[in-house]
């Protein structure tokens, strides 16, 4: 009997990806060739294919469906395909503008996205280096206009206060800066629960400052880390 091993915990503690919700779709017209990026947020290499076979239905009667995802929060998972172009003229590109994207001055940590564009061709060539200027554009060019957020690894703490409290605290807490994770509702009690930084300090700051809020009536109960999109 083999003991499958442990999933390895991500080195990152925070990456960049597209925000819940549905696909972004942009287009380009280069040369008469249409050019339409999609792009999806996508968990792990089954979706980003789905994406692809999703979009090679819906635009069935296009040359091209080009793609590129990047998977994990390490983004140890990168694919691409030319679909039919010239070898990296296509996939390449299109993975290197979700690598190469800043997300903020000097990072580059776009993970969890795939990229699918659909090109319909316009009659005129544009040969190797306008593929590749084109397919890079493309996603470059979706990626300024989509929604991003940040996706950060967090340690989830519980608050345990009566139901009369728990409105004016969770709004305190907000004011103050904490993001908020899912409520729930006892009997008696509420569950509020904050998303705190995963460090010892910032816990020992957060408890102190649920201390004075709730005169030392309230503590804080550090639970398990989670992943949480935080807006930018």
């Amino acid at each position: 009997m083999v003991e499958e091993a442990e999933p390895r915990e991500s080195r990152a503690t925070a990456y960049t990806t597209l925000a819940a919700g549905p696909d972004f779709r942009h287009e380009l017209e280069v040369k008469r060739s249409r050019f339409i990026t999609v792009i999806r947020r996508t968990g792990d290499e089954d979706g980003a294919r789905a994406l692809v076979a999703g979009l090679r239905k819906e635009f069935h009667d296009a040359r091209h469906h080009c793609s590129a995802f990047v998977l994990g929060p390490d983004r140890d998972i990168q694919r691409s395909s030319d679909d039919g172009e010239p070898s990296g003229t296509a996939g390449i590109p299109m993975l290197e503008a979700l690598l190469r994207r800043e997300t903020a001055p000097g990072v580059t940590d776009l993970s969890d996205i795939s990229a699918v564009v659909v090109r319909y061709f316009g009659g005129i060539l544009l040969g190797a280096g306008g593929l590749v200027r084109a397919y890079s554009e493309s996603v470059s060019s979706a990626l300024d206009l989509a929604p991003l957020v940040r996706r950060s690894r967090l340690r989830i703490c519980s608050v345990e206060v009566p139901h009369s409290a728990a409105g004016r605290l969770e709004n305190d807490l907000r004011a103050a800066g904490y993001v908020m994770a899912e409520t729930s509702y006892g009997a008696i009690t509420t569950v509020l629960r904050l998303a705190l930084p995963d460090q010892a300090d910032e816990l020992e700051r957060a408890g102190e400052r649920l201390a004075s809020m709730t005169a030392g009536s309230a503590a804080l109960r550090p639970g398990e880390t989670e992943w949480i999109d935080v807006p930018f």
